[in-house]
């Protein structure tokens, strides 16, 4: 069908029903001027993705008719097109009009005899040609800077239209590139690749195939190549790609996309291009996103100028590491001791340690024998005008909260101690104050966010950084804490003895054999901790939906979390969520208020995982938090639906379009949940996560659990996860420390086996034998519709209150 056959209705905007307040989605009512539809009245309602649309305006809409199972028939606009004036009288008349303020009808008339009836498009083109005619700059500027919002606007929008973006994307396109956006995409489409999350190659060699560009051209080459470089780097956490990798993947992508065959020496010479305009940089076999190349540099320099020449032991440490313990009614080990002296003694100290190993006890003693140290008050109180010298942070919400419980002293995320509320890629944020600086959670950290850590710190402050290196890595790139462990340039020391070996604990001691690369014999073996239930993947979701139900009965439906590897399959997160929702907030009837978001449903009580940082809001990617009101859009000010949601106190409201920020969080990844810890795990395991299953995973799982672990599943799965080493991630990090630091630093006390437990493994810390291993593990059919699935097996009568207060003794 040609252009003048599509659908097509003309007319007078009469009113504007909706518009988004995050996109250009809008939905208005056209009084009908001319159509070659069959319509059989004189307004439509045409809905499509349009610039600043004015009432009384006249449009063209190209589209077709479509029956909204809620609204009825109505006009789905694939593009538009502005009605601009054709005639000269015309032209001066709306160069005239009030939305050109101080542009009369003489001036209107002399613009349109110069010009002609294409005066607005040549303005558009290029403002230069108003200079010939006399007009003075604010003339000028008023004529230029409306024309461009009004019509400049309606253009860029009609031209992303009609390649074919949606409302969100073109909303991004226009916010970051405004009225020059198709230039910048007529120039390089595929600068949209790295300027626009959501948009790969496939989607911008589309365009360019519009556009004819060829498939060899350099331009094209060199998309597929930073596409591929972002997806090993960005997407998946190395910091380089090797070259020849990532030459084949680029080649494969290429070819892969428009079936013509490329010749892999012509990659190379994108490659060579792309690093000489500073996109890239190669060292040797290894290419870096240059960002990356400089972030990792930039950490090695600035660790360098923190740790300075010479150690100056402070005086009277021992001493005052005596009084702490006497202050706080604790006795060091020898590890502890030592810990805590070397934090006091150096400039900048790496902690790292397994659960139950005494991190947080460490911690405590570092901030009170500094504070005795250097005369400060743990009172932040008395600080009225001055930073506090003490400062903690972690990565996430709930890790810093934890922190905070822990010490009693204010802790942060690192997003909110540096100020950061835009992306921290490229963002130089405010200096630290002198003082003490403790980062927990330091597995969590990537390069960029360490690299802008380091850039607010200063010689002279002193940085602790704590976190148990056999958790998983960051999400973004590199492997920070890990790799600065392995180049022992820094001073570093490793608790291994546990602590926390409390009476009818079995969870720590799993959780280091899994770390050691092994499962005990007994772990199909009920504990009063943990318990284990084998079922095929097919009946998983079913038997989750019955334990949570059980353990609801005993434990805070708050206190509960479900883990699992990935979203999508039988046992994933997606299909967990609807159906844990609708057993712990169920909809009861009616009356029950409901909001829908896509195929996610959200009711008051809902528990909601945030997926984003919002710094301006203090609420990060990671924190969980419950709905707590619904407003509809009838009754909300904004006049769209919002939610209403608590983040451990912090209020806030969440209009419609915020609701991509948040999920469903009765299950998340193990990732999400890391820095948190639970009374209560439910970690289902089946070998359809098998490209997921690593022991980092598994270990980082097991840890998450505080009073008890409920796992599910194939025990085969389990197995697999314990024997999987996860790949070190690839790196520049080690190498760029040891180049401008000696590696002179062991990792003091480093593990070699399963850390010291003093129990037998067949026996209780009371001295009773642990539950004989039942003889059949099958779950059977039976047994899941007769719902006798005790998630609580062990327990031995033990209530969650007991099991609390055993896990803070």
């Amino acid at each position: 069908m040609n252009e003048a056959e599509q659908p097509t209705v003309s007319g007078r905007v009469k009113s504007l029903f909706f518009q988004s307040p995050t996109s250009f989605f809008k939905i208005i009512l056209i009084t009908i001027t001319k159509t070659n539809i069959q319509w059989p009245d004189d307004e439509i309602v045409v809905t499509g993705n349009f610039g600043d649309i004015k009432e009384d305006e006249t449009y063209t809409f190209v589209g077709k008719v479509v029956n909204h199972p809620k609204y009825g028939l109505q006009f789905a606009a694939d593009n538009y097109q502005v009605d601009k004036p054709t005639s000269k009288q015309g032209l001066v008349a709306y160069l005239s009009s009030d939305r050109f303020p101080g542009i009369g009808t003489i001036t209107a008339q002399k613009i349109v005899d110069a010009l002609g009836v294409k005066a607005i498009d040549k303005i558009l083109k290029d403002e230069k040609v108003l200079i010939p005619l006399g007009l003075n700059a604010a003339k000028r500027a008023v004529l230029v800077d409306n024309l461009q919002l009004n019509l400049g606007m309606e253009q860029v929008i009609i031209g992303l239209n009609d390649f074919g973006f949606t409302s969100n994307m073109a909303a991004k396109i226009y916010q970051l590139y405004k009225t020059d956006a198709l230039d910048v995409i007529e120039e390089n489409p595929y600068q949209l690749i790295a300027d626009i999350d959501g948009i790969g190659f496939k989607r911008a060699d589309a365009i360019a195939a519009r556009m004819h560009i060829a498939p060899d051209a350099q331009i094209r080459l060199g998309g597929a190549v930073l596409d591929e470089l972002s997806r090993m780097t960005d997407g998946e956490g190395d910091t380089y790609v090797e070259l020849p990798v990532l030459i084949n993947n680029a080649v494969g992508l290429l070819e892969g996309a428009r079936n013509v065959e490329i010749d892999p020496n012509q990659v190379g010479q994108a490659i060579l291009t792309l690093t000489k305009k500073n996109q890239l940089y190669v060292d040797g076999q290894k290419v870096f996103p240059k960002r990356l190349y400089d972030a990792e540099g930039e950490i090695a320099t600035r660790l360098k100028q923190l740790l300075g020449d010479d150690t100056k032991p402070a005086k009277h440490t021992a001493k005052v590491i005596k009084q702490v313990e006497k202050e706080q009614g604790i006795a060091y080990d020898d590890t502890q001791r030592e810990a805590i002296q070397t934090a006091i003694e150096q400039p900048l100290f790496l902690l790292t340690g397994g659960p139950g190993t005494g991190k947080t006890t460490v911690i405590n003693g570092i901030v009170r024998a500094y504070a005795a140290l250097n005369d400060l008050s743990l009172d932040v109180n008395s600080y009225h005008h001055e930073p506090f010298p003490l400062m903690l942070a972690a990565p996430t919400g709930r890790a810093s909260k934890r922190m905070m419980e822990t010490t009693g002293l204010p802790a942060s995320t690192i997003h909110r101690l540096l100020g950061l509320a835009i992306d921290t890629q490229d963002y130089e944020p405010k200096e630290l104050p002198d003082g003490l600086l403790i980062v927990d959670e330091m597995s969590m950290v990537d390069t960029y966010l360490f690299r802008t850590l380091l850039a607010a710190l200063h010689p002279g402050i002193k940085l602790i950084l704590v976190g148990d290196k056999d958790q998983l890595p960051s999400v973004g790139p590199g492997q920070v804490f890990a790799d600065l462990l392995r180049s022992h340039t820094l001073p570093a020391l490793e608790l291994t003895h546990i602590h926390r070996q409390d009476a009818d604990s079995s969870i720590i001691p799993l959780a280091h054999a899994i770390n050691t690369g092994k499962l005990p014999a007994d772990w199909q073996q009920n504990r009063a901790d943990r318990s284990f239930i084998l079922c095929p993947p097919e009946q998983l979701p079913r038997v989750v939906g019955q334990v949570v139900g059980r353990a609801a009965q005993q434990f805070d439906p708050a206190d509960m979390q479900v883990l699992a590897p990935m979203y999508r399959g039988t046992a994933g997160i997606d299909q967990l969520n609807p159906l844990i929702q609708d057993i712990l907030n169920p909809k009861k009837d009616d009356r029950t208020k409901e909001v829908d978001a896509g195929l996610v449903h959200y009711r008051i009580g809902d528990k909601v995982l945030q997926l984003v940082n919002s710094p301006e809001q203090n609420v990060f990617n990671g924190e969980l938090g419950m709905i707590t009101g619904i407003t509809m859009a009838k009754q909300a000010e904004s006049k769209t639906d919002e939610l209403t949601i608590d983040f451990d106190g912090n209020e806030l409201q969440y209009k419609r379009s915020d609701w991509t920020k948040i999920t469903l969080a009765y299950a998340t990844t193990i990732h999400k949940a890391q820095g948190s810890e639970f009374p209560v795990v439910i970690l289902p395991l089946t070998l359809g996560a098998r490209r997921m299953l690593r022991r980092n995973l598994l270990y980082t799982a097991v840890t998450r659990a505080r009073n008890f672990l409920i796992l599910l599943g194939d025990p085969r799965a389990f197995e697999l996860a314990v024997q999987a080493v996860a790949d070190n991630r690839k790196t520049a990090l080690v190498a760029r420390l040891t180049a401008v630091l000696p590696a002179k630093f062991d990792l003091v006390n480093a593990a070699t086996g399963v850390p010291p437990v003093d129990t037998p493994a067949n026996a209780l810390d009371n001295g009773t034998k642990a539950p004989a291993a039942p003889t059949d593990f099958r779950l059977t059919p039976a047994l899941v519709m007769a719902q006798t699935i005790d998630p609580l097996i062990g327990l031995n009568g033990l209530t969650p209150q007991q099991l609390d207060a055993a896990a803070k003794a």
